[in-house]
């Protein structure tokens, strides 16, 4: 039992609390199977009235951001837990009222060096929003550029932090409960839990990610990403430009405001796409509070505390996986799905089965996509086949941006942005930033084989001279071996000369 384990007297305060919330929500029997409460003490799941998962989600906001994540990395995990549970998951959300700034005045001081209202030509001490972990505020630099700054809470770090230590405890304990639980991966989760929260407190961290979506999308001026402002940002604060835009929630009221939604649903489909499939880095939660709607049918992209990053191999294999699906091909979808579901230990002839299942209801048609994903991963989960977490944190942002852009425009077809994507990246594998990168290491290893090539066929050249074997063969080896030279020479002279040029045209 957790309770008869040493926890740190810093924390133990905190597990009580824990254990105090869990049993108000009528969860005394999940921290039974946990060994958190004895079985005597836990009481019935029955004993509430409203469903576990809906209690269950009343209880991690109730916990506090910590856990509110937990439960957003948890509602990704459609692979391994029934609709009912993901669906409450989803709505997850943190709540905290809003503190008087002078509350916060402490900590904008120690980052600023100075009180706001020197700082800034205006500072209103009004918060114009408030989430558990920041206050946002507006200001207005010295030029005239309207600002926000996000504060971190006060003391909100060591709280989450012991958090994440009793959560480690618990993912331990989890793991040694049954297998069933160990399908779950918990101690893998809690570092993906750690990862985010430890990211998302450093703003610094946000300030990063915001600078490199705005370099990705330098060149179409319809992406709009806030400019930070270093000179007053740290790890608890954050300045960055105003924006002033409508949420993307209703065709009627972007109307209002000028912007035509169908114009949006393209482009919201189009940014998110290359941001997947071509940047390799994506906003992590793409919902109607982080996009605004501005004049000009541009999108900004706002609160990019969680970033995710797709790999060059795993984009591959998603635009794989998107073709095979289009083209109902379910045998290169097959070998998707065997990379991704590795180390299940599913049989291929199962994984060749829910292929041809999945491209006989979605092959060559309309892709409504969350049906699309709410069926794939249903079939994954009955299969046993688990997903890479990266991968399901791609197929959430999916998701929740189709399901904002059919909510402005019904008859938005993520098939047909796909189609236009795939147009765009055939074009980013020609362009000289793709091939740059590329050129500039195979410069390296050519450098390093010039080096190399002579030394390695004179040691091959005098082995076959000392070689006491048939002399006719050996000297047909020798004279190989010099011509082979010479057009390894040439080769890497004309190789040179053509990745050079290309690195000065690039």
């Amino acid at each position: 039992m957790l309770k008869t384990l040493l926890v740190a007297a810093r924390d133990r305060n905190r597990l009580n609390e824990i254990i105090q919330v869990a049993s108000r929500f009528g969860l005394g029997v999940l921290l039974a199977k946990l060994g958190i409460e004895s079985s005597d003490a836990a009481g019935g799941v029955g004993s509430a009235p409203q469903r576990l998962p809906h209690r269950t989600r009343l209880a991690l906001e109730a916990l506090g951001p910590t856990f509110v994540k937990l439960g957003q990395i948890l509602a990704t995990r459609g692979d391994l837990l029934p609709p009912e549970w993901i669906a409450e998951f989803e709505r997850l959300h943190s709540q905290a009222p809003t503190l008087p700034f002078e509350d916060l005045r402490p900590a904008v001081e120690e980052a600023l060096g100075q009180p706001p209202e020197s700082a800034f030509a205006s500072f209103d001490p009004e918060p114009i929003a408030a989430a558990s972990m920041a206050q946002v505020h507006r200001a207005t630099l010295a030029d005239g550029r309207p600002v926000v700054l996000k504060i971190r809470r006060p003391g909100i770090r060591p709280r989450m932090e012991a958090d994440l230590r009793l959560i480690a405890q618990l993912a331990a304990l989890a793991e040694r409960a049954s297998a069933e639980t160990r399908r779950f991966e918990p101690a893998a989760m809690m570092r993906q839990l750690a990862e985010a929260i430890l990211e998302e407190l450093d703003f610094t961290s946000e300030g990063r990610n915001a600078e490199r979506l705005r370099a990705d999308f330098a060149r179409e001026p319809r992406v709009v990403v806030p400019e930070i402002h270093w000179a007053w940002t740290s790890e608890t604060l954050l300045v960055m430009d105003y924006v002033n835009g409508v949420p993307p929630r209703d065709a009627q009221t972007l109307r209002a405001a000028g912007i035509d939604p169908t114009a949006i649903a393209d482009l919201g489909a189009d940014v998110v796409l290359d941001m997947v499939l071509i940047n390799g880095r994506f906003h992590g939660d793409p919902h109607p509070g982080n996009l605004l709607c501005l004049p000009g049918n541009r999108i900004a992209l706002l609160d990019l505390g969680m970033l995710g990053h797709v790999s060059p191999r795993r984009r591959e294999e998603f635009i794989d996986f998107v073709q095979a699906l289009s083209n109902g091909d379910p045998a290169r979808l097959a070998d998707v799905l065997a990379v991704w579901s590795r180390g299940s230990g599913v049989p291929g002839d199962r994984i060749q089965s829910a292929a041809e299942r999945l491209t006989a209801r979605y092959g060559g048609g309309r892709l409504v996509l969350s049906a699309m994903v709410a069926d794939f991963l249903s079939l994954m989960r009955d299969e046993g086949m688990t997903m890479p977490p990266d991968l399901l944190l791609i197929f959430k942002a999916l998701v929740t941006v189709d399901g904002v852009l059919s909510g402005i425009e019904p008859d938005f077809d993520l098939s047909r942005a796909m189609q236009r994507a795939s147009i765009r990246i055939a074009a980013s594998r020609l362009s000289p930033d793709h091939w740059a990168p590329i050129l500039r290491a195979l410069a390296w290893e050519a450098g390093k084989l010039r080096d190399d090539a002579p030394r390695l066929l004179r040691v091959a050249i005098r082995r076959l001279e000392d070689d006491p074997a048939n002399n006719a063969m050996r000297q047909e080896q020798i004279a190989a071996l010099r011509s082979a030279s010479r057009w390894i020479t040439g080769a890497l002279l004309v190789g040179a000369a053509m990745v050079a040029g290309a690195i000065l045209l690039s």
